[in-house]
């Protein structure tokens, strides 16, 4: 009786060693999940299943089960942070950002001369939306501006209606008749709210035209030049004007760049042909021999190897003309009577 006693005992403790041995402690935890049926001690073949926190979403299996050795398995399962919606994009401002996902921030920041209406910041929530959109960059504005002392100005359209000036806006001065603009004659709205600095209309008085060799001018006699007053040049005969014919009295106190009077040339060659005002012409032909700064002449040359007359230009240029080297001035014999032998009457190359 009693060695049956001792049997049954000590087979019952193994059944108990057994069945303990066999069963399963705490699951493995995984990053950001729970354990929705947590337990102390899971039996063989029993589920444990994971649960992603707020803000996050699995990827695998969800579950594992409680194998007869005991030894939980490793879980294929991770929870990866929720991704948000692409931000909103700030016009006239920019967005900083690493990553798009649940905790993260975006911080927001507008270009110079604009200012941030809203929260400087946003986070991903756990629903994948931010936590604030409603950032905006407004631009800065200034006071009206203001006319210079005998002056006045024009702001350029901009398609508002608010008749609020903002960074970037244009205002363009003005003088009364008679005054000078000293400074920039257009003014812009700036990032700090500002003006840029306004001009000034002040007086300003040029001395009397100075007059210029062989040219006149058409003015009459003044005592005061005033900004703005204009005088126009002229020259005598035969002498062509170079330059602006009228010139202006500056801001500066001074006279815009005077022209000048640009002296004819006179052909020194007696006797020959030459091609001038898109006609041939015979030298005593030409009046006085002469012409007028800038245009242009063509004397004729022989090709002696050819035998064949070819053209050669020159220009006048304030009273000094350059007969080609090639041009040969022919004899009084041959100028009267053999003049069709001339490089100008034979064929040309």
């Amino acid at each position: 009786m009693l060695t049956t006693h001792f049997f049954f005992t000590l087979a019952y403790q193994l059944y108990i060693y057994k069945c303990i041995s066999a069963a399963c402690g705490r699951p493995p935890e995984v990053n950001n999940a729970k354990n929705i049926n947590e337990k102390i001690i899971y039996e063989p073949g029993e589920k444990v299943i994971y649960s992603c926190i707020l803000g996050y979403t699995g990827i695998g299996h969800n579950n594992i089960v409680c194998p007869k050795n005991g030894i939980w398995a490793k879980p294929n399962f991770n929870c990866k942070p929720r991704t948000c919606t692409i931000p909103k994009m700030l016009e006239n401002g920019e967005m900083q950002a690493t990553e798009f996902t649940f905790g993260k921030h975006i911080y927001y920041n507008c270009n110079e001369g604009f200012i941030l209406r809203g929260k400087g910041n946003s986070t991903c929530q756990a629903d994948g939306t931010w936590s604030d959109q409603q950032q905006s960059c407004e631009p800065v504005s200034c006071l009206p501006p203001t006319a210079p002392i005998n002056g006045k100005l024009k702001l350029q359209p901009t398609g508002r209606f608010d008749g609020i000036s903002v960074f970037g806006d244009v205002v363009t001065y003005e003088c009364n008749q008679g005054l000078a603009l000293i400074g920039n004659e257009t003014g812009f709205c700036l990032a700090n709210g500002k003006w840029s600095n306004a001009p000034q209309c002040k007086e300003v008085k040029c001395p009397r035209p100075p007059k210029i060799p062989n040219g006149f001018t058409d003015f009459h006699l003044k005592i005061i030049y005033n900004f703005g007053d204009t005088v126009e040049y002229g020259c005598i005969a035969n002498y062509i004007l170079d330059g602006a014919r009228q010139i202006t009295c500056q801001k500066t106190a001074h006279w815009t760049d005077l022209p000048s009077c640009r002296a004819p040339c006179i052909i020194n060659v007696k006797r020959g042909r030459i091609f001038y005002n898109a006609k041939k012409i015979w030298l005593e032909d030409l009046q006085h021999r002469r012409i007028l700064h800038g245009e242009v002449v063509a004397f004729y040359c022989l090709n002696k190897l050819r035998k064949c007359g070819y053209q050669v230009l020159t220009q006048c240029n304030n009273g000094r003309v350059e007969i080609p080297s090639c041009f040969e001035e022919p004899t009084r014999w041959t100028y009267s009577v053999s003049y069709r032998s001339l490089p100008s009457e034979i064929q040309q190359c």
